[in-house]
Formats: C-alpha cells, structure tokens, sequence
C-alpha cells in the first residue's frame, strides 16, 4: 500500500491535451520518514509510523526527541505530526525505520482515498445540518420557515437519542475515496489531487492508495 501525509494548499484547475478542464486540490505531501516499525508478534498488528512537517526542537519533550532521534539528526528540526498506516503482514518487510517517504510513490492516474478534518461550521440549525426543508408560510404560521417543527409524540416524554436536531456541525474526520492523481510535482513536493477534499488551507491529510478500484 501506498501512502504519505501533506497539507491542504488551495483549489485549482488543470487543463488536459484536449483542452478539458479539471477541478483540482492542490496537497504539499511529504517528504515523510519512517519513525517506528510495528509487527504483529510484538504490537499485536502491524503498522509503519510516519512523521512529517517541522517542530523545534524547544517544544518537543525528552521522550518525543528519543522516540525520533533519527529524524531530528537527518532534518535538525522535530516532526509535526506523526500517523500511523496500518499494513499487511506481507507488506511491513518492504520497509525500515528511517526510509524517507515522497510524492514519487504515487503516478499520475493512481486512485487514493484521503481523510482530514472538515470544517467547523459551528451551532447550526436542522435546514443546513440534516437539509430540513422547513415548515410552510400557510396554515396560519408565519415564521416557520427554518423550524425543526414536531419532534415526537406523547410518549415517552423524553428526547429519543440520535434525534435529528440543531448542533455542532463539523470538525468530524471524513474520508473522501475514488480520487485520482492528475499531476505530480516531485521538485515541490505537490499532489493535484481531482476534486475537493475536506478541510481548510493548512488541514492535515491522510493519503494513501485505494484498496479496490
């Protein structure tokens, strides 16, 4: 499996050989490295720990700095972020603690499912959070266009859980699959990406290849 972490940059559009246009994301990827290594018959799964970004080192603590010892004296500087990617049994072999990770993994065409946070849109009402359509203007009500209206019978004298009401909407962690790969930037480190993904400018991203498809 294929897969790497990057910042949400900005939206975009490509223009192909014949001239169509297509909607893209633009992601700074990589490069990442390899911190830690899992294995099932010590972890009880098998994962690889990949860390990227830039931290001084001021603001990382002493177990942090030994845990990527060997990131800090390859780059200077702490990682960000750090994310696990769970893989096959056949698969962990194919990497070691401190291989480097880039946008080179990918080519252009290649199917990737990507995962981020959304954006928080803060206390909505039910029209824009679950696309309630409202109540009526007639039948002598006047103000009851935006309103959840009834939300239960006489029994059982209580708000049933899961209810669909006004909220917090946003900030959830959402996965968007089937996206394809339509440029690669291997000097800048840039992934175009078709389509939107979720998050805003700066959101961390998860990308890594489709399973099927």
């Amino acid at each position: 499996m294929k897969f790497i972490l990057g910042t949400k940059q900005e939206m975009s559009q490509i223009f192909d050989e014949k001239g169509k246009v297509a909607p893209v994301t633009l992601i700074k990827a990589g490069p990442a490295t390899i911190l830690q290594i899992k294995k099932k018959e010590k972890d009880g799964y098998t994962a690889a720990q990949i860390g990227f970004g830039e931290r001084k080192l001021k603001n990382i603590k002493k177990p942090q700095k030994s845990h990527m010892k060997g990131f800090i004296e390859k780059n200077g500087y702490g990682a960000r972020f750090t994310k696990e990617f769970r893989l096959q049994e056949d698969e962990i072999d194919k990497y070691n603690l401190g291989d480097e990770i880039t946008v080179e993994v990918f080519q252009e065409g290649d199917k990737v499912e990507v995962s981020g946070i959304s954006k928080g849109r803060g206390f909505q009402g039910v029209v824009k959070r679950h696309g309630f359509h409202g109540g009526p203007r007639t039948h002598g009500q006047k103000h009851s266009e935006r309103e959840p209206g009834s939300i239960g019978s006489v029994w059982p004298q209580r708000v049933l859980k899961g209810k669909r009401m006004a909220g917090r909407m946003g900030s959830d962690r959402v996965t968007v699959k089937g996206l394809k790969i339509i440029k690669i930037d291997k000097e800048n480190n840039i992934l175009a990406i078709k389509g939107a993904i979720p998050g805003h400018r700066g959101t961390l991203l998860e990308i890594k290849s489709q399973k099927f498809g």
